[in-house]
């Protein structure tokens, strides 16, 4: 690599990961992102709301004694009317039953001394939904009617196995690949969006001071350009590989630590394929899930393609905000200009959420394929398990747009640095760019 460019990206570099901002967001972005997965199993497990009395007026006759009060609800018949129920301030509501709730006529109604809650409408609405099911079905008067309908209820337990991977290597879960697909997708999102505007910012910044002027005397613009680039591509990259070796360490050591002894064996026999899933006491798909996130080198493989989308995805849209950057004179006049590189972005965004879910449809592939979307829309079908020369083909498209792309930018880089009291318009940065 040229030396001039060598040195832009070194005072790139240095300049931000000195700061105190990414030093803590690095180290402490990834407890960030575990404390968020483990909140609110843990608000569940700690918050206890106060015990609900509900006080029921029953006109029809047969719900209020069939209801079922637990920990959170206490039902309790009122044997008054509903009038005079109502005038009761020392409980949570009243619920009133019309005697014609079980043809659905009329609307069985909640009267709340204060505010409601989501929670407690489900469980009346289930509950008396549960009494009026039991009711119709005693009406049929087929003996032992409850005892046949426990015994023909189904609970099928699927195990997701891939038959196109080899033994050791074929276990899958799909809702972990899916949500691994969004959360790549959204950090792809962040990266770009942040570090992106870094190289647009800086440019214009230092447009403004008039340091530019100084800086190509000795520099090119095109070197200056990818010096600013590459530097922040780095920065970003570091972050990232720091991330990874963190979460790294964190499946290594930390998550078999935790772990309980009997999930620690259903796991080990699932990976030897000797688990039977219908006496195992863990759920399916949570094992499944144990075991995945368990591979340090299965982490480490995605953390490895995210850098290099993060590069290709990085380097084809810093060098547009390379270009706005230098066009313009502030960031008002540049946030008008934005609009090129965002949308693409949240294009990118919504169909890797779309690829998230159903990775291998036509759409999802060819939409991995598109350089300005191909990096958050390939990291939403990567966990799933893609063919490898997918990616290979998707990253040589990406890279190739992005040489394609920054020999425009730098056109219209070393003529906009020069300009100044004027917001250039579409055809002007046409016309830039078609300078020799």
């Amino acid at each position: 690599m040229n030396s001039k460019i060598g040195i832009v990206i070194g005072r790139e570099f240095m300049e931000r990961v000195h700061k105190k901002s990414f030093i803590i967001t690095t180290l402490l972005m990834p407890l960030l992102m575990l404390g968020l997965a483990c909140a609110p199993a843990l608000i569940m497990s700690v918050a206890k709301g106060e015990t609900r009395n509900i006080l029921v007026v029953d006109d029809s006759g047969f719900i209020a004694q069939s209801l079922k009060s637990d920990e959170k609800t206490v039902f309790s018949i009122a044997g008054v009317s509903l009038d005079s129920a109502l005038n009761r301030t020392d409980i949570s509501g009243v619920l009133y039953i019309p005697a014609d709730v079980e043809n659905g006529s009329k609307a069985v109604r909640l009267y709340s001394n204060g505010a409601s809650s989501l929670s407690l409408e489900i469980a009346i609405t289930s509950n008396i939904d549960d009494i009026i099911e039991q009711k119709r079905l005693k009406e049929y008067n087929i003996e032992n009617l409850g005892t046949i309908m426990e015994q023909i209820h189904s609970d099928v337990k699927l195990q997701n196995i891939r038959n196109d991977r080899e033994d050791g290597d074929n276990q899958s879960s799909t809702a972990l690949s899916y949500i691994l697909g969004v959360a790549l997708t959204f950090l792809l999102y962040m990266c770009l969006l942040l570090y992106g505007q870094m190289v647009m910012t800086s440019i214009i910044e230092e447009k403004n001071n008039r340091v530019l002027e100084i800086v190509v005397s000795s520099v090119s613009p095109t070197q200056l350009m990818l010096g600013k680039i590459f530097g922040i591509c780095l920065v970003a990259v570091t972050q990232i590989v720091i991330w990874g070796v963190l979460i790294a360490a964190i499946s290594a050591f930390v998550l078999p630590s935790i772990m309980p002894a009997d999930v620690s064996a259903e796991m080990a026999a699932l990976n030897a394929g000797t688990l039977d899933v219908n006496t195992a006491t863990t759920d399916m798909d949570l094992l499944q899930a144990i075991s995945i996130m368990g591979n340090v080198s299965y982490i480490l493989q995605l953390f490895g393609l995210l850098i290099l989308f993060l590069i290709g995805g990085f380097l084809l849209y810093s060098a547009i905000y390379a270009a706005i950057g230098s066009s313009v004179d502030n960031i008002q006049d540049a946030s008008q200009l934005q609009s090129f590189v965002i949308f693409p972005i949240i294009i990118g965004i919504i169909f890797g959420m779309t690829a998230a879910s159903d990775p291998s449809s036509p759409l999802s592939l060819w939409m991995s394929y598109i350089p300005f979307t191909s990096p958050m829309v390939m990291m939403a079908r990567i966990p799933s398990g893609i063919p490898g020369w997918q990616i290979a083909v998707s990253l040589v498209i990406l890279y190739l747009s992005f040489f394609a792309l920054v020999w425009v930018a730098a056109k219209i880089y070393r003529v906009g640095i020069f300009m100044y009291g004027k917001k250039p318009t579409i055809k002007d940065l046409i016309r830039w760019a078609r300078y020799k």
